[in-house]
């Protein structure tokens, strides 16, 4: 495994919200548990604006965001990277895995698939298989289409960006992994399956990039040696090893901590209102009392 060792002289963590709305008490969570390992390793944390969606992400909760971490009492090293102004660099590593032929454009709509997704259960009598987060599997069915005809339709019509699956995984050869550290000090090698995933999207119609393809890049770029992130982030892993070792780069320690969850055993999300860090201040929380609550006293 091509993993950054525990006594690395430099420890690098960060954290990296999307400025899609507020911070609730689970960003809270992450950003404190970065905080107290950047502190036990001696190491520097990084604050990183995830803010390739452009159709959602806005200026105030940016400012929100920063506005809530200065009030936890949680200090920055260096300059915030913000993902929007790095769309050239995830185009470069685009063309590199395109120039090895291990990306294909995909026109199918959502409509497409949810189509190919009935047919299949309709023909096989089970359900369509799905990957960790419970989306069906892409067929494949544009990975069929000719070269040439796929780059002219490539350059007027709609289309995203898919890796390859198989390809990939021949191209990265054996022992994909990574070592997965803990509060202790101790780590352990961790084998990945990214073959789970099927044939992910690396790059979105209205952005040259994904979620997948950015981190990687961006934890590179900043010299990232120990990412510390939710439990809902673990399988993604596999993707990210896999891209690491695809352009030669290095593999961070990762440690994933665990999630708060609401009444209904839902992990807190700000797409289904969970009550927001700014909220809690108005309703007359302190910055100790989130952290005596979150277990950080």
């Amino acid at each position: 495994m091509a993993s950054i060792p525990p006594d690395s002289p430099q420890p690098v963590l960060r954290f990296a919200p999307s400025p899609n709305g507020r911070l609730h008490l689970g960003h809270a969570l992450s950003a404190l548990t970065n905080e107290a390992m950047a502190l036990r390793l001696g190491g520097l944390l990084l604050l990183r604006i995830e803010d390739i969606d452009l159709g959602r992400c806005r200026p105030e909760f940016v400012s929100g965001i920063v506005a809530d971490l200065d009030w936890l009492g949680i200090r920055f090293d260096g300059p915030v990277r913000r993902q929007s102004e790095h769309f050239q660099d995830y185009r470069a590593a685009l063309a590199r895995l395109s120039a090895r032929r291990l990306l294909y454009p995909c026109f199918c709509s959502r409509q497409d698939i949810h189509r190919e997704v009935a047919a299949f259960e309709a023909r096989s009598g089970r359900a369509c298989p799905v990957d960790p987060d419970g989306a069906p599997l892409y067929s494949g069915a544009c990975k069929a289409i000719a070269p040439d005809e796929a780059a002219r339709r490539a350059a007027c019509e709609p289309h995203v960006l898919r890796l390859d699956m198989k390809a990939a995984l021949a191209a990265s050869g054996e022992g994909l992994g990574y070592r997965a550290f803990d509060s202790e000090g101790g780590d352990r090698a961790v084998p990945v399956d990214p073959a789970r995933w099927g044939d992910v999207v690396l790059a979105r119609k209205d952005v040259p990039t994904s979620y997948h393809l950015a981190v990687v890049l961006d934890d590179a770029a900043q010299g990232v040696t120990h990412v510390v992130r939710g439990q809902d982030l673990e399988a993604a892993t596999d993707i990210h090893v896999l891209l690491q070792r695809l352009l030669g780069l290095p593999t961070p320690l990762y440690h994933f901590h665990r999630l708060l969850l609401d009444e209904d055993g839902r992990k807190l999300a700000k797409s289904r209102g969970s009550t927001s860090l700014a909220e809690l201040r108005e309703a007359g929380e302190t910055p100790s009392s989130i952290r005596l609550r979150l277990g950080f006293a």
